[in-house]
């Protein structure tokens, strides 16, 4: 194996090991509210900048393939929150202003707020009904090989498509019916 072979190893087994870590710190509690919610849920809203943004958006994807109706909060055809409805907001630091702003709004208009962080005791994680921590660990080897938010992301990613097998469970789907909602572009 060359040198960049072996490095992409050492990356990769360090990024997949701590991703296994953040995710074994889930409140099975917590999940399960926030499936919940997602399944009571008349709309389900998703919301997050930059790469957190990518995966919700992700997310919102599979939802619509469940047959859910969800928007991305910023599109130009997003309709307004109500009160039946949740919205899920994805940030590793959980100080995002404009996350923090979305969950104050969203709570006094009496929706539910899910959050995925990696901070809990953030501002966004003290405005949200339900918190889903995904922290790591903040030593040098993260620095090298999973800068900034690499982690938090990629446990992220890992979090929603689990939520989604659980929801195909949870109402009688499988990848057939899901893929009758795939968007095909011709």
């Amino acid at each position: 194996m060359t040198m960049e072979g072996d490095a992409v190893q050492t990356s990769a087994h360090y990024i997949l090991g701590e991703m296994e870590a953040a995710l074994g710190k889930i409140d099975a509690a917590s999940l399960e509210k926030a499936v919940a919610s997602i399944l009571s849920a008349k709309t389900v809203f998703i919301y997050g900048v930059g790469r957190s943004g990518l995966i919700g958006q992700a997310f919102a994807v599979r939802l619509v393939q469940l047959g859910i109706d969800v928007h991305f909060v910023g599109d130009m055809t997003t309709p307004i929150v109500a009160t039946d409805d949740v919205v899920i907001i994805v940030s590793n630091t959980g100080e995002t202003m404009s996350a923090v702003q979305t969950a104050n709004i969203v709570r006094r208009v009496g929706a539910t707020v899910v959050t995925i962080t990696g901070n809990p005791n953030s501002k966004l994680g003290h405005a949200s009904n339900i918190v889903l921590e995904l922290s790591s660990s903040r030593d040098e080897q993260r620095k090298r090989y999973a800068p900034l938010g690499t982690i938090f992301e990629g446990a992220a990613l890992v979090l929603f498509d689990s939520i989604v097998s659980i929801i195909m469970e949870r109402t009688g789907q499988n990848e057939t019916s899901l893929r009758r909602r795939h968007a095909i572009w011709v």
